[in-house]
């Protein structure tokens, strides 16, 4: 999938070699919800919340949810 920045690409394709769940990773920040095709901002707060963005934090740029 290309993504509109490295920074993006970065923080939606690298996974944690030590948590398998995102939402355990303190590292992970963005979060690419696969049911909803959104993106969203990952609350480190011990559940599976997240915010969801429409804007990428690194660059500006719209981010246009995934079609099926």
């Amino acid at each position: 999938m290309k993504m509109c920045c490295e920074a993006m690409k970065y923080h939606t394709e690298n996974h944690c070699g030590v948590h398998d769940d995102p939402f355990e990773c303190p590292d992970r920040l963005v979060l690419f919800d696969e049911e909803s095709g959104r993106y969203g901002l990952i609350i480190h707060d011990g559940g599976q919340s997240y915010i969801q963005i429409d804007y990428c934090p690194w660059c500006g740029r719209r981010l246009l949810p995934k079609t099926k």
